[in-house]
């Protein structure tokens, strides 16, 4: 089931336009593409962060307007918080289009059992698929990763449908050991967590002894 993002007409345009419908609560957005006209619209913020908080890509458009849309062109504030506008792109379930989704392992490396620690050298990957078929993400299983092992891009096993657009040598994700200021850092912070022994002071039965 694809998300569906009620649109209303926007009538507000210019700098004075767009900040009444920020105020309203609501994002200015462009509806363009497959040839047609052009059309102002504004959604709703909370609504459209919502569905970008659950990794939407591609949106059924009810209200005013009804067709299907890939969120493009997102412009954020400059917190990275709120989004400013956002890019409507027609298309068609069966039209296949490149997209980036992004990159998620799985397991536990072999590696790490060893000191090593695994790292995504990318966190999104572009791929081409059709509109209607866009993962959420893509999974990489990284169990049988040794430290010093990689995974380059071309590797990584796509679900059906799905085509690979960067280089399929660029590395998505390795495993590495410890740099010696990591390996350092643990030892201090080790000593710094045991028990100082105390010196000087007697123990109740030492002082019994000498009493004696």
């Amino acid at each position: 089931m694809r998300a569906v993002l009620n649109a209303s007409i926007r009538t507000e345009v210019g700098s004075n336009g767009v900040k009444k419908v920020r105020k309203a609560g609501r994002v200015p957005a462009v509806l363009y593409g497959h040839g047609e006209q052009n059309i102002n619209l504004s959604v709703s913020a909370e609504e459209l962060h919502a569905l970008l908080r659950h990794g939407a890509k591609l949106v059924d458009l009810q209200g005013d307007v009804t067709d299907t849309a890939l969120l493009r062109g997102l412009q954020w504030n400059t917190y990275g918080t709120d989004v400013l506008h956002v890019d409507l792109t027609r298309v068609s379930a069966e039209e296949r289009v490149n997209v980036n989704v992004p990159l998620e392992t799985r397991g536990t490396a072999i590696g790490t059992h060893e000191g090593g620690i695994v790292e995504l050298v990318m966190h999104e990957i572009e791929i081409e698929c059709p509109a209607g078929s866009i993962p959420d993400k893509i999974e990489i299983r990284v169990h049988e990763l040794k430290v010093g092992d990689s995974l380059k891009a071309g590797e990584i096993p796509l679900p059906e449908g799905v085509q690979l657009v960067v280089d399929p040598e660029i590395i998505v994700v390795h495993c590495v050991g410890r740099t010696l200021d990591e390996e350092e850092g643990a030892a201090e912070a080790g000593a710094e967590g045991a028990e100082p022994e105390v010196i000087g002071r007697k123990g109740k039965a030492e002082e019994e002894e000498e009493e004696e």
